[in-house]
């Protein structure tokens, strides 16, 4: 009775913990420090690259160098600006031609995919995720470019276009996956239609996850290079014009990177640099409006 009474009047001896044997203690710090090596091995190259593209590319970035078209070989001064815009033009004509095919893809796949069809696009949407660039830009040639007989942004952002809609189309299904069976049946319960349902319920839930898979392929195509070479071709002046020959970072840095030229060769460290950024920028920027609630639930 005193050993119950004692136990009674001191409610921790009736929640004592057991302590933590070593070897788990051993095995969680081991697997801790592995986890955070991990880490260190993604972040070290990445950081060296960029401290290397900030050495090598910061000096030869100026006013000049973002609102001037390439100089002449032999005059000085000059810049990418034409090939910044040309970039992003191209970059929303891919936007344009992917994003909206790959979501509707990633949609059908999730709500109504399960079955041979499904099986088919699935497959093919990995298949198109290894295949290299360079046959992408060859295949987009061989569509858009032979058929209008000149090179194209439009051309060039179908090639990028292709190369987004598999990784937008996967990630798509798989964010849409992960949202609760429950909220579809509680929609379903109100009369709400199944479209109705994906769209306004399924979708919007998924919105955050879906914005970041966009966010992916399009960080991923940025910087490509091949397909453009085999569409876009490059331009040495401005142009807007979706049937016309058009400059990208990319194709100016490469060009400017395989030339006997010094000049031309800082200037393809800055161009690198200034693409990176961008990239950087962009992705940075879509996932704040993401967070903030700009496109939906987050």
């Amino acid at each position: 009775m005193p050993e119950r009474m004692s136990e009674r009047g001191n409610p921790s001896a009736l929640h004592t913990v057991p302590p933590i044997a070593l070897r788990r203690r051993i095995t969680d710090h081991v697997m801790t420090g592995v986890a955070v090596l991990t880490v260190v091995l993604v972040l070290v190259p990445l950081f060296a690259i960029f401290a290397y593209l900030v050495y090598r590319g910061v000096g030869s970035i100026n006013w000049a160098f973002l609102t001037q078209t390439p100089k002449p070989v032999g005059e000085a001064g000059g810049g990418m600006a034409n090939a910044i815009v040309g970039s992003a033009f191209i970059l929303a004509l891919a936007s344009v031609l992917g994003v909206p095919v790959g979501v509707g893809a990633g949609i059908y796949l999730a709500e109504f995919g399960r079955n041979r069809f499904g099986d088919v696009i699935r497959f093919t949407a990995d298949v198109l995720n290894g295949v290299p660039s360079i046959v992408i830009g060859i295949v987009a040639y061989s569509i858009v470019v032979l058929s209008q007989k000149h090179f194209s942004a439009l051309a060039g952002g179908v090639a990028l276009a292709i190369m987004m809609i598999p990784t937008i189309t996967r990630t798509t299904e798989e964010m849409l996956l992960l949202v609760p069976q429950a909220l579809r049946e509680a929609a379903y319960g109100l009369g709400i239609p199944r479209w109705r349902t994906t769209i306004s319920i399924t979708l919007r839930t998924a919105t955050s996850g879906v914005i970041t898979g966009i966010m992916l392929a399009f960080a991923r195509v940025a910087g490509e290079t091949a397909p453009l070479l085999f569409t876009a071709f490059g331009n040495q002046f401005w142009n807007l014009r979706p049937n016309q020959p058009t400059a990208a970072l990319p194709l100016q840095i490469f060009n400017y990177a395989i030339s006997p030229y010094d000049e031309w060769h800082r200037q393809a460290w800055a161009g690198a640099l200034v693409l990176i950024v961008l990239i950087v920028t962009a992705v940075a920027a879509v996932r704040f409006a993401v967070r903030r609630g700009t496109f939906g639930a987050a």
